[in-house]
C-alpha cells in the first residue's frame, strides 16, 4: 500500500537555495577545470554538467519535467559560474575553495531536492534519498569528468552532510514545521557537519577485514 507524501510548495526560499546550490556546483565544475588548465567551452561543459546533473537525475526518477531543460535561466547560471571563474585571477581562488563552495552547494541543494520531491508528491523519506541525490550526483559528474577519485571513495563526511540536510529537512516538515524555516535550519545543520569535516578532516570509519582487526 502507497503512503500519501506531504505536498510542499516551492517557495522563494526554496527557490533561492536552488539558485544558490545551481551556481556554486558550477564554480566547482569550472575550478574543477581550472585544476586542469582547459578551455573556457570545457569550464562551460564541467559548470552545467556539476549545477544540474543531480537534479537531472532527480526529476528523471521523480517523472518531473527537467528543470533546465524548461527553463533557460538555469543553464545561465552554469555559465556564467564558468565565466566568472574563467576570467578571475588563479589567486582568488585557492585550493580549498571548491571544497567550501561544493559544501554549500551540497546543503542547500540537498533541501531544495527533497522539497522537490516532496511538491511531487513523494513520500518524505524516499523524497530525503531524492534531495541526496540532488546534492552528490553532481559532483560525482564533476570528479568523473576531471578523473579524480570520486568523493564517493574517500571516507571523509559528504553524503552524510546531505543525507543531515535532506533527512532533517523532511522530518521537520512531516512534523508540521513551516518550509522555509526548516529549510534554512537544515541547509545549516549540513553544512556545519560538512564544514567540521573539512577544517578537522573528520571521516567515518572504513570497513576492515577480520585479518585487518587481528593485526
Amino acid at each position: 500500500m502507497d503512503t500519501p507524501g506531504i505536498i510542499v510548495p516551492i517557495g522563494p526560499i526554496l527557490g533561492l537555495l536552488s539558485d544558490v546550490g545551481i551556481f556554486l556546483f558550477a564554480a566547482s565544475g569550472a575550478l574543477a577545470a581550472a585544476q586542469q588548465r582547459q578551455t573556457l567551452v570545457t569550464f562551460a561543459f564541467f559548470a552545467l554538467a556539476t549545477g544540474v546533473g543531480g537534479g537531472t537525475v532527480r526529476d528523471l526518477l521523480i517523472g518531473a519535467p527537467v528543470f533546465w531543460v524548461h527553463d533557460a535561466s538555469q543553464a545561465l547560471i552554469c555559465l556564467s559560474a564558468a565565466v566568472i571563474i574563467y576570467v578571475t585571477p588563479a589567486r582568488w581562488w585557492p585550493g580549498r575553495a571548491l571544497d567550501w563552495m561544493d559544501a554549500i552547494g551540497l546543503a542547500a541543494f540537498a533541501v531544495f531536492g527533497t522539497a522537490k520531491a516532496m511538491s511531487f508528491g513523494v513520500h518524505p523519506f524516499i523524497a530525503a534519498l531524492m534531495g541526496v541525490t540532488t546534492a552528490c550526483v553532481g559532483g560525482i559528474m564533476r570528479d568523473l569528468l576531471a578523473g579524480v577519485p570520486s568523493i564517493l571513495l574517500r571516507p571523509e563526511i559528504y553524503v552524510t552532510a546531505a543525507a543531515l540536510s535532506a533527512g532533517l529537512y523532511a522530518l521537520l516538515v512531516g512534523l508540521g514545521a513551516p518550509s522555509a524555516p526548516s529549510g534554512a535550519f537544515a541547509a545549516l545543520a549540513g553544512f556545519v557537519l560538512r564544514a567540521f569535516a573539512i577544517a578537522r578532516g573528520l571521516a567515518l570509519p572504513v570497513y576492515t577485514t577480520p585479518a585487518d582487526r587481528a593485526d
